[in-house]
């Protein structure tokens, strides 16, 4: 693993792969996070006279009306905003036109190329790590630089196979993510607070078994929190569970779990939403109530170290977004080392105004679980 700051950066032409996949609702960001958080990296290779290349995938690209939806051109405005500085924006992701741009550009100079995911429309050669692109992208800059955490656990051409053609080292936000990730990961303190939320509980079944080894209580919520209800014969009435999951609840630590006492529910997202211990047959959980508020109160009280992911409720709706600004509010107040494990769980965390009152909010949802679970990651090792 070779850092950026241990690498002869001074006047090369530098190709960053940066994670600018943030939520974009009618053109505007919702949330750029990601984009603040690679300042850092940015800067320090203008500090040393580069020429900045930069890739980075947004969404997922299925049809070629999802290039519209997905261009990376919004994200060119606004980081030449917060660098106050232009960056030469090319709605290309190879070609001539890449070509004669990168050829032109001087020492200083940012150029940022169109959403690395295009590619995927041509027989998925980002994801599939097409050797043919890597060593497209790869011929225009000196070093390699990665610095998209949130990317570390994929495979990609625009990671993993451009550091198999030139020098390569990790960025400063890659480097930080690790960094924080290891507290939690080699020797937590404790007592040690999960709290998991969310819907999709099988995607994080092997981290939950990891991480359940380590931790003394897992505070669970969210539609997550109705699959193991429902695992243990609960009425859940017509509440998201994951079906997939149901078999392998039933082998986790039970006694470490800590569930809802009770729930806000409706019998439509946007209906009247009332409060009840017991779910109706027809009714939909969409937050957790009052009364495990308290509960799961009384176990963050008395933690040491905290690590999050997962909303408590349908944060979307702002009708059930109470139970996760009130876990946001408690553990502001607390003297623990306090993790979020990126994706929704880190935007409601920035969104409702609590940033800054974590000890580290991951920039990647899916890798940081994985690095949790004890995987390699394959954009670190490079």
């Amino acid at each position: 693993m070779i850092r950026i700051d241990e690498t002869n950066l001074r006047n090369k032409t530098v190709i960053i792969r940066v994670d600018f996949n943030v939520p974009i609702k009618d053109g505007v960001i919702v949330d750029d996070n990601r984009i603040k958080e690679s300042l850092k990296t940015i800067n320090y290779c203008l500090d040393n006279n580069c020429k900045i290349i930069l890739l980075s995938h947004l969404g997922k690209i299925k049809t070629e009306e999802d290039k519209v939806k997905y261009s990376l051109k919004p994200i060119s405005i606004r980081l030449s905003e917060l660098l106050n500085k232009e960056v030469i924006f090319i709605p290309e992701t190879r070609g001539k036109i890449v070509d004669d741009v990168v050829k032109n550009m001087k020492n200083k100079d940012i150029v940022l190329l169109e959403n690395t995911r295009f590619e995927d429309l041509n027989g998925k050669l980002e994801s599939s790590c097409d050797d043919t692109l890597s060593s497209y992208w790869a011929s225009l800059g000196d070093i390699f630089i990665n610095d998209a955490f949130g990317t570390c656990h994929r495979k990609h051409a625009s990671n993993v196979g451009i550091s198999k053609h030139l020098p390569s080292c990790l960025g400063f936000l890659v480097l930080k993510e690790i960094e924080e990730l290891d507290k939690i990961k080699n020797n937590p303190s404790h007592p040690f607070i999960i709290i998991l939320g969310g819907s999709k509980l099988s995607d994080k079944l092997k981290t939950i078994e990891n991480l359940s080894k380590k931790a003394d209580y897992i505070l669970v919520g969210g539609a997550m929190a109705y699959t193991i209800l429902k695992a243990k014969g609960i009425n859940v009435g017509k509440s998201l569970v994951d079906d997939d999951a149901i078999s392998f609840v039933k082998t986790l630590p039970i006694k470490k779990i800590i569930l809802p006492v009770d729930h806000v529910v409706a019998l439509e997202i946007d209906g009247t939403r009332t409060i009840t211990k017991n779910i109706g047959d027809e009714e939909i959980g969409l937050d957790i109530g009052p009364e495990t508020e308290k509960l799961f109160k009384s176990y963050l009280e008395k933690s040491k170290t905290i690590f999050w992911n997962g909303p408590m409720g349908y944060y979307e709706n702002p009708s059930y977004q109470e139970g996760t600004k009130f876990l946001c509010e408690v553990i502001s107040k607390l003297d623990a080392t306090s993790i979020v494990g990126g994706g929704d769980s880190a935007s409601c965390v920035i969104n409702m105004g609590y940033k800054d009152k974590f000890t580290h909010i991951s920039t990647g949802g899916g890798a940081s679980l994985e690095y949790l679970e004890g995987k390699e990651l394959p954009g670190v090792n490079i």
